[in-house]
């Protein structure tokens, strides 16, 4: 856990970054820059209503705490660093996400930007539901992480008041709500068909690949299909780091007869699986998680199906992977099995045993690595 202290305006916040790596600091430079424009503006005393969007890990929504904000954000991870970070005695407001959006109006509005552009359009049109008319928006984030088209997206949905000038590879934008909404935005939700199957899969702007399938799911999913289609019936499977929830609704696809539970760190991934298996498959015994991992109460599964994540707020590595895969090991249940599909540059043929006793290569390809991963029990090889 990586702890630094960010003073600004007189405030000074403690704050850790929760199973992060040396050298990873729990707040930037753009969390900086938007709290001293936000109370540069707005003072606690004129009782505004202040909503936060995709705060971290609780720079912001810590820094203004005497706003007494909403904390609005996408990502499972800030409920834990909220949790970790908050003074001793002070109470913090559980951050609510897409599973259920907070409802307008607000005075301000402090945003991070995210990296993706069709997540930036969304966070905009939904601001522009919820922000009061006469109200502002501050909108911040790392340059080298701003989409490529942020400057145009911005134009388009909201009335730029100022740039504020570039501090320490920051960035900041004041705006007033554009007219463009939510409503009848056709790229809301993107999709495509689940192959070998009469279903379709959708996700909101958020959710990694939602637009095709990715190669190293693709390269899974037949020997998710072939383990599922082998399981008894009431066999508990968990799709975790679930996405859009297409290898969880293969294997039902396979195997109606499973359980099976999804997990996510993003809201709007845990909304897309919900809707995509409801929709193609209604009486389906499931569950839906809303975790930055399996949540330690759900018990322990048969078959676990993992592509995990490899970067977290501009990093990349396989430090999101190990900390799923100790999850993995405590809840694979006696002779249950995980199928895992990787990037190959990280070599996870080696990490992989540090937390299993069997570990086998099912497939390959020039970028990606299907592994097999459990415990040895008599009988099964």
């Amino acid at each position: 856990m990586t702890s630094d202290v960010l003073e600004v305006s007189g405030v000074s916040l403690p704050l850790k970054r929760p199973a992060g790596g040396p050298g990873l600091r729990a707040w930037d430079a753009a969390d900086e820059q938007l709290l001293q424009q936000a109370m540069a503006r707005f003072s606690p005393q004129s009782r505004c209503r202040v909503l936060i969007v995709d705060d971290q890990f609780g720079a912001l929504t810590l820094g203004l705490a005497p706003f007494a904000p909403v904390s609005f954000a996408d990502s499972h991870s800030l409920a834990l660093a909220l949790e970790t970070n908050a003074p001793g005695g002070q109470e913090i407001a559980a951050p609510t996400s897409w599973l259920a959006p907070p409802e307008g109006p607000f005075d301000l509005v402090v945003m991070r930007i995210p990296r993706q552009v069709d997540y930036l359009s969304c966070l905009l049109r939904w601001v522009n539901g919820v922000l009061a008319p006469d109200g502002t928006l501050i909108a911040g984030g790392m340059i080298k992480h701003l989409p490529d088209s942020s400057a145009s997206v911005f134009a388009d949905l909201v009335h730029t008041r100022e740039v504020c000038p570039a501090r320490k590879k920051a960035r900041v934008i004041v705006a007033a709500p554009g007219d463009q909404t939510l409503r009848n935005w056709t790229d809301f939700w993107k999709g495509y068909p689940l192959p070998q199957s009469e279903h379709e899969v959708s996700a909101m702007p958020a959710v990694f690949a939602r637009e095709k399938l990715d190669i190293g799911t693709r390269l899974l999913l037949p020997l998710v299909k072939r383990e599922a289609g082998g399981l008894g019936t009431g066999a508990r499977v968990l799709d975790l780091a679930c996405g859009n929830g297409v290898l969880g609704l293969a294997a039902l696809t396979e195997n109606p007869e499973l359980a099976v539970t999804f997990s996510d760190v993003s809201s709007q991934a845990v909304v897309s699986a919900r809707d995509n298996v409801l929709n193609a498959l209604p009486e389906a015994d499931v569950v839906f998680h809303h975790s930055d991992g399996i949540p330690e109460d759900t018990g322990q599964f048969q078959l676990i199906l993992l592509n995990p994540p490899f970067h977290e707020g501009g990093v990349v590595g396989d430090h999101i992977a190990m900390r799923l895969l100790r999850q993995v090991a405590r809840h694979l249940a006696p002779g249950g099995r995980m199928l895992m599909v990787g990037n190959r540059h990280l070599g996870y043929h080696r990490s992989l045993k540090r937390f299993f006793s069997m570990v086998r290569q099912l497939d390959a390809d020039r970028r990606f690595v299907v592994f097999e991963a459990g415990n040895q029990v008599a009988g099964r090889s």
